[in-house]
């Protein structure tokens, strides 16, 4: 397929669903002739009705003109019958999630519409590849996944089937630019790139309800706080839907050949199973019926008679620096050269997990290892585990430390690599598997993930704020301590480690003469 210009193309969105009226109010507002078309005609008619003071609030916002609304308005025309649609460039469809659906639509439109009509799908899950193969021309077929709601979300990501060549993704990319959006490009893979990369998120956050290290409340909370997420997995899959989000896994895992890294969650199933699908049925993780319900929040702790008398803060912390500010600014304590970065509060050294299990740790040596947080600058709670060795003199010194920053220190048992870092981590390996498997770049997955889901980063920033070295040891930990296929790391990431310790050395050495 030769380069195409779809600036100006004339467009029919098919579905007239939440999703297909809001790419048909870009549409007509980025100035495309625009078809709306629905098997059900009064369905398509109400949604009509229902766009004008959608677009009218854009104008008491100042946002369009009165002039422009009109403009948009009139571009507008609702499909009686699907042979109406013969003259447009592009089509893109916004039904039901079936990819048989999708074939049957796409056929029917290949015998009315020009042989090269551009036939996009706003699939989330399904395979280009496969929807492409029982349709004339699959070279026309594409992926355009926006996210819910598209006038707003930035997100696109444009989907290369095995056949679609590049120069349609391209063109693609183009227009989505011309509407303001963000568009990035992967291969038809399940999941894409926002809905894979994103299991662990869910999975890990569950799997530390299931083994009982948090409460839903106590977990969204410390991924809010320590990780910088918007929300945390309880409260977003009450907000998506627990079956919605459910079906999106069990579908992922499905398709990858039942891969351990995408296995569905069981305290998730329980919630589906029961009907408590979050928001929309009233009860999910929590209980919206329920006024009297109150967020938590961790209180510092009340000065104690075991105040901790020395302070020593050894190794760089090159990773965390706000960290290391917020205590210079407190307290005046020693600084000393050291191989591995510790905080020693008298004779408890506190560290940065590395994924271990801190019970495994010296049993001679008091530890406390520490999660991961985002933003040491504005910190008012951390998560801490500790080691059998430490007593609760031991740990009532340390939350006075913290408290005399103003941190309050939320006590997770031992589990390995805690909240933040754990997911953080098991993101960035799955985001390393995509690039190795050519699904993406790490730019587009970076962008995918804070427009498409709304990271404060992307998994690539955190690798290189956080570390290879320390995420790759954190993986590794992991995967010893549990024996099991989801932990694996990436190729892609110890080979990422190999090539920084190989140009390092080689930073290193003299010039040659």
């Amino acid at each position: 397929m030769a380069n195409r210009d779809l600036s100006n193309a004339r467009i029919a969105v098919i579905g007239s669903g939440t999703m297909g009226m809001g790419i048909v109010q870009l549409a007509i507002c980025h100035g495309h002739h625009t078809y709306l078309y629905d098997t059900d005609l009064v369905k398509a008619q109400q949604a009509v009705a229902a766009l004008r003071p959608t677009l009218e609030k854009l104008v008491t916002k100042q946002k369009l003109t009165t002039e422009q609304l009109e403009q948009a308005w009139s571009r507008l025309v609702i499909a009686n019958a699907v042979k109406e649609l013969k003259t447009v460039d592009l089509v893109i469809e916004a039904i039901v999630e079936k990819q048989q659906v999708k074939q049957a639509l796409f056929q029917q439109l290949a015998e009315i519409c020009p042989a090269d009509t551009v036939f996009a799908s706003n699939t989330s899950s399904i395979s280009i590849t496969a929807i492409a193969s029982q349709v004339p021309q699959p070279e026309r077929v594409v992926g355009l996944h926006f996210f819910n709601p598209a006038p707003i979300m930035k997100l696109v990501e444009i989907i290369q089937g095995l056949k679609t060549p590049v120069q349609l993704c391209q063109a693609l990319q183009q227009l989505m630019l011309k509407w303001r959006k963000v568009p990035v490009l992967a291969q038809s893979t399940p999941g894409f790139i926002v809905n894979r990369i994103a299991r662990p998120f869910y999975s890990e956050g569950f799997r530390a309800l299931q083994e009982q290290v948090v409460s839903p409340e106590q977990l969204d909370y410390l991924l809010r706080q320590c990780g910088g997420f918007a929300m945390g997995p309880c409260e977003l899959t009450d907000l998506i839907g627990q079956d919605v989000n459910f079906s999106v896994t069990q579908t992922v895992y499905q398709q990858f050949f039942y891969e351990p890294r995408y296995r569905p969650s069981l305290v998730q199933q329980q919630l589906v199973d029961a009907g408590c699908y979050g928001r929309k049925t009233g009860q999910g993780f929590y209980n919206y019926n329920d006024a009297s319900r109150v967020r938590y929040r961790p209180s510092l702790a009340k000065s104690t008679s075991a105040e901790w008398d020395d302070a020593t803060l050894a190794g760089t912390w090159k990773n965390q620096p706000a960290f290391v500010e917020r205590i210079q600014a407190i307290y005046e304590l020693r600084q000393v050269s050291a191989k591995h970065n510790v905080l020693w509060i008298d004779d408890i050294a506190v560290t940065l997990s590395s994924g271990e299990a801190v019970n495994f740790s010296d049993p001679q040596q008091k530890t406390v290892v520490m999660d991961w947080h985002a933003n040491w600058q504005s910190a008012e709670a951390i998560a801490l585990s500790h080691n059998l060795s430490c007593q609760p003199e031991d740990l009532a010194k340390v939350e006075d430390f913290f408290a005399g920053l103003g941190v309050a220190v939320v006590w997770l048992k031992d589990h390995p690599a805690l909240l933040s870092l754990r997911i953080i981590a098991l993101l960035i390996n799955e985001a390393c598997e995509a690039v190795q498997q050519a699904v993406a770049s790490p730019e587009d997955i970076d962008n995918a993930m804070k427009y498409g889901v709304n990271y404060p980063q992307g998994p690539f920033e955190w690798l290189q704020q956080i570390g290879t070295a320390h995420i790759l040891k954190t993986l590794q930990n992991l995967y010893e301590f549990y024996g099991e296929e989801k932990y694996r790391p990436s190729v892609y990431l110890k080979l990422l480690l190999a090539q920084q310790q190989q140009l390092s050395h080689l930073a290193a050495l003299p010039a040659s003469v």
